[in-house]
């Protein structure tokens, strides 16, 4: 997982907006289009995103089609220390 994090945080465009989508959900879980508006980007944006912690388990959907609320996994959250150093590193250089 920890090669998962650097590379979804640090290796790839759109790092910085992923640390902030991480640290809304770490708030409350929250759905796509409420996540757009708090953090002022596109749904699109936030979906992509989202999809792409999805596919790298870091956030889970929960089952219903519609307004699904996104979580931090519990594997996202054993390694949370991991993702803090990451974090730190990324909004002190952005």
């Amino acid at each position: 997982m920890e090669k998962a994090l650097w590379y979804l945080f640090t290796a790839t465009r759109g790092g910085a907006n992923r640390v902030r989508v991480v640290r809304a959900l770490a708030e409350r879980p929250k759905n796509a289009n409420r996540l757009a508006e708090e953090l002022d980007i596109a749904y699109t944006t936030a979906r992509h995103h989202l999809d792409m912690l999805c596919d790298h388990d870091v956030v889970e959907q929960s089952d219903e089609d519609y307004a699904a609320l996104f979580f931090l996994t519990d594997q996202f959250e054993r390694n949370r220390d991991e993702f803090e150093r990451i974090a730190q590193h990324v909004e002190t250089d952005g």
